[in-house]
């Protein structure tokens, strides 16, 4: 099995960090993400800042990732926020209807993530079924006999 084609880079400071995310975020790099989160989670991290800029592509399960995390991390008082994701996912993150995970439009720099000291709120309960409309958007994977399509 080939290594994930994702690079995680954290930086913390005191409760925040900052995640730089490089490369490509599917299924099978997705441990990888969900690992990093839960690690920041048990280390006291509250506030996660992730920079997708070196993104170049996330399918639904980083979507979903970022959605349960974006939940466990609000049930311990804290805040995810999702910094220049790619094109494909915000306009995802749009039909699911889960913009909560983006940050303000107003471009920063990604260093400057980490001194901000108010993160934005993060809804009390998920909009409507996020995930729901994620599994109407993506098409189930055609079945196949013998291995011939």
């Amino acid at each position: 099995m080939a290594l994930p084609q994702l690079n995680v880079y954290r930086h913390d400071r005191n409760t925040r960090a900052l995640i730089t995310l490089s490369g490509e975020i599917d299924l099978e790099s997705v441990p990888l993400l969900r690992e990093t989160l839960e690690r920041c989670l048990r280390d006291g991290i509250r506030t996660f800042d992730i920079d997708l800029t070196p993104v170049i592509f996330c399918d639904c399960t980083g979507l979903n990732a970022f959605i349960k995390a974006a939940q466990q991390i609000n049930t311990a008082g804290g805040s995810l926020q999702l910094h220049y994701p790619p094109p494909m996912l915000t306009r995802m993150i749009t039909l699911a209807r889960c913009t909560f995970l983006l940050s303000s439009p107003a471009p920063t720099p990604a260093t400057a993530l980490l001194p901000n000291p108010v993160p934005a709120p993060m809804p009390a309960t998920l909009p409507v079924p996020c995930l729901e409309t994620l599994r109407r958007l993506t098409p189930a994977a055609p079945v196949t006999s013998g291995g011939v399509p």
